[in-house]
């Protein structure tokens, strides 16, 4: 029995030591009087740091390639959530709640913000189309279309300039080049667009209901609720997609390749494998546009 305590003993205090370490490790890259603005997802990123320039450290609870359907918020992230000024939420990821009301219990002063504010919302996208929509099933993947980054970015200038007041011509002056930017990758992809207007593509996961809404394209999906459809579901839903023309048949990289293979083998879709936590959100929205044009 000693040496069954003994053992206990061990390890627990192994964990308190690695949890220590752990600790130390995630917050070993914070400078002292850092000023921190965690985000959710990469594009955020992307775009915060266009705004705040050297002025806010910009952190992300989710790595490139994590898929934040099924994401579960390391210790890591928690201590730097609760370590940074604010938090700017996407809006409608199932997580986002559940690590707010965490972080929120250890860091009451921390400031909550929803980028996703003004933006008018797609609702049941998330069902096959062999199935009616759910009218009050959200879909969360706003971040996949410039119209929607626009709206994203000027909630985000807003909300800084809330937090650093002093500094609101510096952040006003990068939000503008922001926005021009923007304004040019919104013209380069209608133009791209244009001949593929009114045609349809394939996707595993639907990820692309805002981008497809932007220039006039028609997403079918095969999986529905974010769960696998059944055999005689995707048989129907096989039927669409052969019915509709579709040349190309999108997929995440979280997902298994393989069983999308196998249903493509019915098909007959260009499988392209595409990226919505990009960290390069601009690259990753003129390469899906890309695969678009050039299957005309």
């Amino acid at each position: 029995m000693k040496a069954f305590k003994s053992h206990i003993l061990y390890l627990t205090m192994a964990f308190v030591v690695a949890s220590i370490g752990l600790w130390a490790t995630s917050c070993s890259n914070v400078k002292k009087n850092e000023r921190i603005i965690t985000v959710s997802i990469q594009p955020q990123k992307y775009l915060l740091e266009k705004i705040v320039g050297n002025k806010f450290t910009v952190m992300c609870l989710l790595a490139q390639d994590a898929n934040p359907e099924t994401y579960d918020p390391s210790f890591s992230h928690i201590i730097n959530l609760e370590k940074s000024e604010a938090y700017f939420r996407i809006g409608n990821i199932g997580f986002e709640l559940a690590i707010v009301n965490k972080a929120k219990t250890n860091n009451p002063n921390l400031k909550i913000f929803d980028n996703s504010k003004g933006i008018p919302l797609i609702y049941g996208s998330h069902t096959s189309s062999n199935e009616p929509p759910h009218p009050n099933a959200v879909d969360p993947h706003i971040w996949s279309s410039v119209a929607n980054a626009k709206i994203i970015a000027k909630n985000m200038l807003d909300a800084v300039i809330s937090l650093d007041g002093k500094n609101s011509n510096y952040y006003q002056r990068n939000y503008n080049k922001l926005l021009q930017e923007l304004n040019v990758l919104d013209a380069d992809l209608s133009k791209e667009l244009a001949p593929v207007k009114g045609e349809s593509f394939l996707i595993w996961h639907p990820s692309l209901s805002y981008f497809a809404r932007d220039y006039g394209l028609k997403q079918i999906n095969l999986e529905s609720e974010g769960k696998e459809m059944s055999p005689t579901q995707l048989e129907k839903e096989i039927v669409v997609a052969k019915k509709s023309g579709a040349k190309i048949l999108f997929f995440q990289k979280s997902f298994d390749s393989r069983e999308i293979e196998s249903v493509n083998s019915q098909i007959g879709a260009k499988i392209v494998s595409i990226n919505p936590m990009n960290s390069d959100w601009e690259a990753e929205m003129r390469n899906t546009a890309d695969a678009l044009a050039k299957n005309k």
